[in-house]
């Protein structure tokens, strides 16, 4: 049984908190998720290229257009990417807001692709 095929995959990248967020949390799922994938795939993990530079409010309860907005300039990368192949990791995926706006991001920051793995995905309520 595979456990995820990352043949071309450069690297490995969470979808981060913000700063206040990881506080109030006390880890980053998502680091978890993407921790142990990385170590299991022996991919690098690059943890401080992706950065939420702006605390947003929680998503729950947003429609899609909303969650969009809300996130729409939350994220910045901090390093060029030269054409890498990224895997981003998020622990759940309702309308995709999050992963695109860090998708974004990341093609911005120079990667080639991006390819996105969540471990849950929710539906809107």
């Amino acid at each position: 049984m595979s456990f995820y095929d990352t043949a071309g995959i450069d690297a490995v990248i969470p979808v981060p908190l913000s700063p206040s967020g990881l506080k109030e949390r006390g880890f980053n799922q998502a680091l978890l998720l993407a921790y142990h994938l990385s170590k299991k795939k022996n991919l690098p993990l690059l943890m401080d290229v992706l950065q939420k530079v702006a605390d947003t409010p929680p998503q729950v309860g947003l429609s899609a257009k909303e969650r969009a907005a809300n996130v729409r300039k939350a994220f910045a990368c901090r390093k060029k990417l030269s054409d890498m192949s990224i895997l981003l990791i998020d622990d759940v995926m309702t309308t995709g807001a999050t992963v695109n706006a860090c998708s974004k991001e990341l093609l911005k920051a120079g990667a080639g692709d991006v390819y996105v793995l969540t471990l849950s995905r929710a539906g809107m309520v």
